[in-house]
């Protein structure tokens, strides 16, 4: 059985800009940064969802992205968890606007439910926008970091889908996680169901 998550990407050029931010900085920690092909803000995440589930989940998934609006964001600032004097995740935050915040709160708890309706196993823990870019492999402070992360600040993007993606542990490039993108679902687009 995969762990799935479905998430918001950001645009190649966001990416970019993201991870050339940090690419200068990579060497001056041991940290375990994360490849920037795999920034992502995920809006729910399923530990493990059964092969004969995924037709049905992507489905569910698909008309709660269809009932939200296309919003706005900038990804910006930063934070660590559980927090940053003992933090084993470093991560860059979101900036939006009121509208673009109830959206999305709405879009993650819409997801959230319908992933556990289609018979999905959900995380349980409360929603917190942001897009991990390192982890720590004790507890570590990184006070400092989490001060340079709050001074940087992309540009603004359109969230006008989000993706089921498929995480396999270990599969990866230098025995990190390998992530299969099984769907891209339109925001705000009511049509016929997709298919993996």
């Amino acid at each position: 059985m995969p762990r799935v998550f479905v998430a918001l990407r950001p645009p190649q050029e966001e990416v970019a800009r993201l991870d050339d931010f940090l690419d200068v900085r990579r060497d001056a920690a041991p940290f375990s940064w994360t490849d920037a092909e795999q920034f992502h803000l995920t809006l729910a995440f399923l530990p493990d969802v059964p092969e004969h589930r995924l037709d049905d989940l992507v489905e569910a998934v698909a008309a709660a992205a269809g009932r939200r609006d296309r919003f706005d964001l900038c990804l910006g600032g930063g934070g660590a968890f559980p927090d940053p004097a003992r933090a084993k995740v470093m991560w860059v935050g979101l900036r939006t606007d009121e509208h673009a915040d109830q959206e999305l709160q709405a879009l993650a708890a819409g997801v959230r439910g319908s992933a556990a309706h289609s018979g999905a196993q959900v995380d349980g823990q409360r929603f917190r926008p942001h897009v991990t870019v390192a982890r720590c492999g004790r507890p570590t402070p990184l006070d400092r970091w989490v001060r340079l992360l709050d001074g940087y600040s992309g540009a603004f993007w359109s969230a006008e889908e989000v993706e089921v993606i498929a995480s396999y542990l270990g599969e990866g490039p230098h025995g990190r996680a390998r992530h299969e993108v099984l769907a891209r679902l339109p925001l705000g687009d009511l049509g016929p169901s997709p298919s993996l």
